[in-house]
């Protein structure tokens, strides 16, 4: 008799653990479903932003398929997972990197919420697809991880709903957190895109990585 009841309360525990662990999947299923169809909004709101009723959308501004985050660290895709399901404001842009494989709403803004769930446009730089020195943050654990495999000659491609400005990345390097240069203005079309550095550093990165590239197209 007291076998049966110690196999019992074992059975009552396993299936307490297998209700718990089906409970646990459907919520992070359910959570990673919603930053997904965040995202999606945030490519369609962008496409309704810059589309009038009488003219169709061009064929860049699809809606993208879900972000590769196979490279991100765990602390960002749960950072990602609770940021993209918050109210969204219209992208400024979407930015691609072809080689990495990289489509993203570009916001405005470098706050944490902002980076958590897109790339941000680094305020007081030129305007996205304007003439000038136009700045990009992104988290190295995150969308811009992929950028340590960048290299020059690489192409970079960012689309304003006005059309979409192709670059070439000119070169790579590594500046302190304080070195604000490579934001200073330039006289051509240009993209910084900033990230901090090393990329798999634990803990606060102690540079930044900076990619420049420049428009192939005139102003």
């Amino acid at each position: 008799m007291p076998g049966l009841q110690i196999r019992r309360r074992w059975l009552t525990v396993e299936a307490i653990a297998w209700i718990s662990a089906v409970v646990l999947l459907t919520y992070a299923g359910a959570r990673y479903f919603d930053g997904v169809v965040g995202r999606r909004q945030a490519m369609r709101d962008f496409v309704q932003q810059h589309t009038s009723d009488d003219q169709p959308p061009p064929s860049e501004l699809r809606t993208s398929e879900p972000a590769d985050m196979s490279l991100w660290s765990p602390q960002r895709v749960k950072a990602w997972q609770a940021a993209v399901i918050l109210p969204r404001p219209a992208p400024l842009a979407v930015l691609r990197i072809p080689k990495i494989h990289l489509e993203v709403p570009v916001l405005e803004g470098t706050d944490d919420v902002t980076l958590d769930r897109a790339l941000g446009h680094i305020e007081q730089t030129a305007a996205l697809g304007a003439v000038g020195n136009a700045g990009i943050a992104g988290h190295r654990d995150g969308y811009f991880r992929g950028l340590k495999d960048i290299v020059p000659g690489d192409l970079i491609e960012l689309d304003t709903g006005r059309g979409v400005d192709r670059y070439r990345i000119d070169r790579t390097w590594i500046v302190t957190p304080d070195d604000v240069s490579v934001l200073d203005p330039t006289p051509e079309r240009t993209l910084t895109l900033v990230t901090c550095y090393p990329f798999y550093f634990i803990g606060s990165a102690p540079q930044r990585f900076i990619v420049r590239a420049t428009s192939l197209t005139s102003p």
